[in-house]
């Protein structure tokens, strides 16, 4: 089993010998309902379930993605993106993989390839949170000086309905977009609408500090 397990995941169909019988991928996957079930109460628990889940069968990408998600939390980044990486060969469609992959990549200042792994994420027309990995990839492209790219994103983030991401904090980073490009009239309207979605709050403030500017 363990010669199987540390063989390469695109070959482990194929190879003579080293194919994953159904009752070891349904033992993975009990493994890795097991992990979900202590995420919450007890991470090391869970951590110890999901490596049991991926050692049973290395193509089970909810168990990479699990690890991946504890190595992030623990910030050991290097980790989390070879389970991300991991994830994503596995099925290329994996968009919640890419996405993580992607806020993963940015922490390590690697914004180019981060910005390649949204547009992934966003690439599969199923993705059921697009606004996420749009919002990220917006943030990215303003870390880059591409602030019309970022301002398109924003903009489409905001369509989704029902919104994943709060959609106070998207409308603070357009507004703040719309300003570097001195949309002026934009900016203003969309930073008002900040200040009366969150009334008191962190967001409000920072949309007052840059209304400021634009009086």
């Amino acid at each position: 089993m363990l010669s199987c397990a540390l063989a390469w995941v695109g070959l482990l169909s194929v190879l003579g010998g080293c194919a994953i019988s159904e009752e070891t991928i349904q033992k993975s996957q009990g493994y890795y309902q097991e992990g979900v079930a202590s995420l919450n109460g007890d991470r090391q628990k869970a951590f110890v379930s999901f490596q049991k889940s991926v050692q049973l069968n290395p193509n089970n990408k909810e168990s990479r993605y699990a690890l991946g998600h504890i190595y992030a939390i623990q910030g050991k980044l290097p980790q989390a993106e070879e389970e991300f990486r991991a994830a994503t060969r596995i099925d290329e469609s994996f968009s919640d993989a890419h996405n993580y992959l992607g806020q993963v990549l940015a922490a390590q200042n690697q914004w180019a390839d981060a910005i390649k792994s949204y547009r992934l994420a966003l690439a599969n027309p199923l993705y059921a949170t697009p606004d996420k990995a749009r919002v990220n990839l917006g943030m990215a492209l303003v870390h880059q000086g591409d602030f019309q790219g970022a301002m398109e994103m924003f903009e489409d983030a905001l369509t989704v309905n029902p919104p994943n991401v709060n959609p106070v904090m998207t409308h603070l980073e357009l507004g703040r977009v719309y300003y570097k490009l001195g949309y002026t009239v934009r900016a203003r309207e969309v930073l008002t609408k900040v200040t009366t979605l969150d009334k008191g709050g962190e967001f409000a403030a920072a949309a007052t500090e840059l209304l400021t500017r634009l009086k």
